[in-house]
């Protein structure tokens, strides 16, 4: 079942400046420290049992392990750092598994959208102001934990405004 709005809101309001420390901190150091990954599955853990329902709350933490593990295969396969991994499945439980197809659509262009973003800015001056950046030096790497967090963002912002 869909999260209903009070349910987005409620998960999005406390998620909001863990992602946006997720994002800047892997901007600029291609790092996600495992305790705001630990602060992640802490939030659910706290917000969850009293937005969801009992049994929906418990189940999803199977949703971190699957994540965790099919996370951990992407990064033996080079596709994302461990770091990244590690938020991948800490998110998961925020995320009904009716919704994964919604959030593979939302995934998607995220990805190839702040790819194309991250690349133009590592161009610009923008780079300069931001030359200690970790993410700008690394040519064939990309910071994976900044889609995944917009994506977690934008989902629940969506459902959170009953725009899906």
């Amino acid at each position: 079942m869909p999260l209903d709005t009070f349910q987005a809101l409620c998960f999005f309001v406390t998620l909001l400046p863990v992602c946006l420390f997720v994002i800047w901190s892997d901007l600029a150091t291609m790092k996600i420290p495992n305790k705001v990954v630990l602060a992640t599955l802490a939030l659910y853990a706290i917000v969850g049992p009293f937005v969801l329902p009992m049994d929906d709350y418990a189940w999803r933490f199977s949703h971190a392990v699957v994540m965790l593990f099919a996370g951990m295969a992407m990064n033996a396969g080079g596709v994302m750092g461990a770091g990244d991994a590690k938020f991948l499945a800490a998110a998961a439980p925020f995320v009904p598994l009716g919704d994964a197809i919604f959030l593979g659509a939302i995934m998607a262009p995220m990805i190839i959208v702040t790819f194309i973003l991250h690349r133009i800015a590592r161009a610009t001056p923008l780079s300069t102001v931001t030359a200690h950046w970790e993410s700008w030096e690394r040519r064939r790497e990309f910071p994976m934990g900044v889609p995944l967090a917009l994506t977690l963002l934008t989902y629940l912002g969506l459902r959170a405004l009953g725009a899906a």
